[in-house]
């Protein structure tokens, strides 16, 4: 069963930040999930972004393949990654290109002459949603009570680990038709801090609020145009001992083609993430211990991908 849910809408650029933090806090508390509205990516710009995508994905697979994943960059294939590890299937149907830190040499790039001024549409988006991003931040760690350059000061923000991962869904209509159930993206919740998605408007994201529960509940995020679906990452939760909830969330596998455009924000990776003073006590106790950010990551990643 699934009903389509009234998000809240967080505006990035109002002058109230402390209403703002706590309109952000109850999201997160309520949801683990918003939309972001006037924050500072243009709309020229997206439209670039979803243009190269299509360029790039279009390429022949034997194409795409010289640029296959390393060290995290490039290029998946259909079924390449299974996000519910539970799931007997075959994996998810989503092909996806990652560019990771602008600064550390490791993105792999089609060549100019085969997509002109795709590197530098990506690494203008990529400046741009991190700086959304780090100005998000702020406004969470106002949330939670803390100092708004909290994040900066135990060192998520230093070298923070920004990756753009675009991602294409087939229509169902171009895979093989086969009785198993496959999805666009299977039931997952996201690793790092936060995440920030862009989507072209064709349905199909899903959450499901109650983790434990059975049956599951899903329910429809609608597509607001330009506004970016912003989650709560796995990471966050350590850090705030569950109060903020990173919810699980899916893609059905949708009729027509699809495209999206995620920005995951994850800590610097010598970050140790341990439970906030703020979101601990006697009768509360931390839940996880403290873990420098990319052995986390690591171990995560490790998980997902179809050996």
């Amino acid at each position: 069963m699934s009903n389509a849910l009234q998000l809240p809408i967080i505006d990035l650029a109002s002058p109230d930040r402390f209403s703002t933090a706590n309109s952000i806090g109850k999201a997160c508390i309520d949801y683990g999930f918003f939309y972001l509205v006037n924050h500072g990516v243009d709309e020229e710009l997206i439209k670039k972004v979803f243009e190269q995508s299509s360029n790039f994905f279009s390429f022949p697979i034997e194409e795409k393949m010289k640029l296959a994943i390393k060290n995290h960059r490039g290029y998946t294939a259909l079924y390449a990654e299974k996000l519910d590890t539970t799931l007997t299937t075959k994996g998810d149907s989503k092909e996806t290109f990652y560019v990771g830190p602008l600064a550390d040499g490791l993105n792999q790039w089609p060549l100019e002459e085969d997509l002109p001024s795709w590197r530098s549409t990506m690494e203008t988006y990529h400046q741009k949603v991190l700086s959304a991003g780090t100005k998000l931040l702020s406004l969470i760690a106002l949330s939670l009570k803390l100092d708004e350059n909290f994040f900066g000061k135990v060192g998520a923000l230093n070298e923070p680990l920004g990756f753009i991962r675009l991602l294409h869904y087939p229509g169902s209509g171009d895979l093989d038709s086969s009785s198993e159930e496959i999805y666009g993206a299977s039931a997952h919740s996201d690793y790092g801090m936060i995440t920030l998605l862009m989507t072209d408007g064709v349905p199909g994201l899903q959450i499901c609020r109650e983790k434990s529960k059975q049956p599951q509940v899903w329910e429809d995020v609608p597509s607001i145009s330009g506004a970016f679906v912003v989650n709560i990452g796995d990471m966050m939760e350590r850090w705030t001992n569950c109060l903020f909830r990173s919810t699980l969330h899916r893609v059905l596998p949708p009729r027509q083609e699809r495209y999206s455009v995620a920005f995951f924000m994850d800590p610097g990776k010598d970050c140790i993430v341990e439970c906030l003073e703020s979101c601990c006590s006697e009768a509360c106790p931390p839940r996880f211990p403290p873990i420098k950010a990319s052995d986390y990551l690591e171990e995560r990643f490790r998980l997902t991908y179809v050996k």
